[in-house]
């Protein structure tokens, strides 16, 4: 356990919450990408909104805490901010190219990323399983990177980046997946060193504020209005920041309080299993078999590292 303190709820029922909102965070990606709204100005909206809902509880709540935070607190909580920026801006834009099946389960490789940093940061050994985990993870990932863009025809190997998918840029999205896992694997560790000493308020303010931040400013250099869009795009965009956002993302920094990084990691897996049955519900995207072999391994990957002895941490989209 992370902490002595009992938790007003049970933990894995707040992890189930948040599995749900998350599993809807890349449905509802693609429903404002069909209203036209680009996936820089989502990802700013989903921050913004958010933040505008959090940062007046912080100042009214916990101003006495944020006005005691120390000059290198503020400065990893900025940088840790600008990582969720980076984390949302490539993984929303990943969905534009390629399927949510193999953006939701590459963007969840967060994981094994931060195990595979954590000795050089953290001091932390990687054990065993966790080194066989990651092992299986990478063999999956390598296999969706490739799914959508080779084929087997007459025995011989075809590359296309068209032919073989109705995605516009595969290659592109499931790399742009994978940036978005590094650098929530950043926002991850940071996280890990300041909400031992911060309330979960404090911390999801001051960082999903920061993040909006750079969104903005990254729409605004990109020359992207926030306005002007459609009434059901700023609707989803609301939904955005209340489900995924709110219930999704704070019920994981929650758990994290209460929870070994490693129990919370399993969470994970739900994630892209429940965003692809909601993308094959509504958008009729039927994962092909290297896909789903891919992402059995890298799941596979994910639980075996899980075990007693392996440490990966998580973090959610």
């Amino acid at each position: 356990m992370a902490t002595d303190t009992s938790p007003r709820f049970p933990p894995i029922l707040v992890l189930i919450f948040g599995v749900i909102g998350i599993s809807s965070g890349s449905i509802l990606v693609r429903l404002a990408q069909g209203q036209d709204m680009p996936s820089i100005v989502i990802a700013a909206w989903r921050l913004s909104l958010a933040s505008a809902i959090l940062l007046p509880l912080a100042l009214a709540r916990r101003r006495s805490e944020l006005c005691r935070m120390s000059g290198n607190s503020w400065g990893l909580a900025i940088l840790s901010g600008f990582m969720l920026a980076l984390h949302f801006a490539s993984w929303i834009t990943s969905l534009a190219y390629t399927s949510v099946a193999s953006s939701t389960v590459l963007v969840t490789t967060s994981p094994l990323w931060v195990g595979l940093t954590a000795p050089f940061l953290l001091g932390e050994q990687l054990s065993r399983p966790l080194k066989t985990g990651i092992a299986l993870a990478m063999l999956g990932s390598v296999l969706i990177g490739v799914a959508d863009v080779v084929a087997v025809v007459d025995g011989r190997f075809h590359f296309s980046l068209t032919q073989f998918t109705h995605q516009s840029n595969p290659l592109l999205g499931n790399s742009l997946a994978l940036v978005g896992a590094v650098a929530a694997s950043a926002y991850l560790l940071i996280g890990r060193r300041l909400r031992g000493g911060m309330s979960l308020l404090s911390y999801t303010a001051v960082v999903y504020s920061t993040a909006a931040f750079f969104l903005i400013l990254m729409a605004v250099v990109l020359g992207y209005s926030l306005f002007g869009y459609s009434t059901v795009a700023y609707l989803v965009m609301l939904l955005m920041a209340i489900f995924p956002q709110l219930v999704g993302h704070s019920s994981y920094n929650w758990a994290l309080g209460y929870l070994t990084a490693a129990t919370v990691s399993v969470a994970v897996i739900a994630e892209p299993v429940g965003a692809t049955l909601l993308a094959l519900v509504i958008f009729q995207e039927i994962p092909n078999t290297i896909t789903l072999t891919g992402s059995a391994l890298l799941l596979a990957g994910i639980v075996y590292a899980s075990r007693p002895g392996g440490k990966p941490a998580t973090v959610n989209t």
